[in-house]
């Protein structure tokens, strides 16, 4: 389980190929010793387990498989050498809920189609950045205006909808400190919903089945 907050950027140092898994070593700036095998890290949204980790210069190194599923459903088939990710560690019992809950299990990839920058006067942060995003049809009636939303794993909250777009806004920090600073149109994102969307869907669904 996760909150949206991002807490480190890592970089795809490589990617191998094992039969229907892709094996993804990352390095980060995490303590390699705060990080267990078999541990849960959201890597720019999906959350995928730890199966190796180690230590360098400068922070740690880790790998995780991406399986067929994965690769189909988010963006990780592309991840390659150099790929930057928003990454995020597991809850712990007692750790804030800054963003929302997020579980790291994505719903489908969106498309960036527009990015604005919203000066702020005298800001001395720098401007902020208004991004139109296309949902996947199937997920459109999901969003809602003032709802959450997990784009590449960073918990946002939805300014407005019309019809399958909608538009996020990212604030200066934010900007600085993930991998939005470098998003531009036409770029693809994993998208989840939000969890409660997900299952009041779900449960209406069941309803008009008649169970």
């Amino acid at each position: 389980m996760f909150t949206g907050i991002i807490t480190a950027i890592g970089r795809v140092a490589s990617v191998s190929e094992a039969g229907a898994v892709r094996r993804i070593r990352i390095e980060a700036s995490y303590d390699p010793g705060t990080i267990a095998l078999g541990a849960s890290i959201a890597c720019s949204g999906p959350c995928l387990t730890v199966v190796a980790v180690g230590g360098r210069a400068d922070g740690c190194w880790f790998e995780v498989d991406a399986a067929a599923e994965t690769l189909a459903r988010t963006t990780a088939g592309a991840w390659r050498p150099g790929t930057r990710l928003n990454l995020e560690r597991s809850l712990k019992l007692g750790d804030e809920l800054g963003g929302h809950i997020v579980t790291g299990h994505i719903d489908g990839v969106a498309e960036i189609l527009s990015r604005d920058a919203i000066t702020g006067g005298d800001d001395p942060w720098g401007p902020s950045a208004r991004f139109d995003v296309r949902a996947p049809r199937s997920l459109a009636a999901l969003i809602a205006e003032k709802g959450s939303v997990a784009l590449d794993g960073a918990s946002l909250t939805v300014n407005g909808v019309n019809g399958d777009a909608f538009s996020v806004l990212i604030i200066p920090h934010t900007l600085a400190v993930t991998t939005w600073g470098e998003r531009q149109p036409g770029d693809c994102l994993n998208l989840e919903v939000d969890l409660m969307a997900r299952y009041a869907a779900r449960l209406a669904e069941a309803r008009r089945a008649g169970y």
